[in-house]
């Protein structure tokens, strides 16, 4: 799903008519499609992976915000050898198994 790519736009019409070509269009394209009824915008349709890959996007970019704010705020953040150091370390003491890096 990229955005550099020009906007699909169809007639309210066409998926009336054709379920089946539009289905297929957002399926093959994996970008949303405009539908329009009388020249105006009226509905945005595509296929179910592409609605959730973009949701996926969207908690992903939410997720970075978060994140972002935190930072700002000042909240102490854990560099990610130390995490993995105390998961290791967890791991070992409920296994009694050596885990090595």
């Amino acid at each position: 799903m990229g955005g550099a790519s020009e906007m699909i736009i169809k007639s309210s019409k066409a998926i009336r008519n054709g379920y089946k070509d539009i289905s297929e269009l957002c399926k093959k394209t994996c970008e949303p499609i405009h539908l329009t009824v009388n020249g105006e915008g009226d509905l945005v349709v595509m296929s179910i992976a592409a609605f959730y890959q973009r949701e996926k996007q969207l908690d992903i970019r939410e997720q970075l915000i978060a994140v972002e704010a935190d930072r700002l705020r000042g909240v102490s953040d854990y560099p990610a050898r130390d995490v993995i150091a105390e998961g290791r370390a967890a791991l070992q003491a409920l296994s009694g198994v050596t885990i090595n890096e």
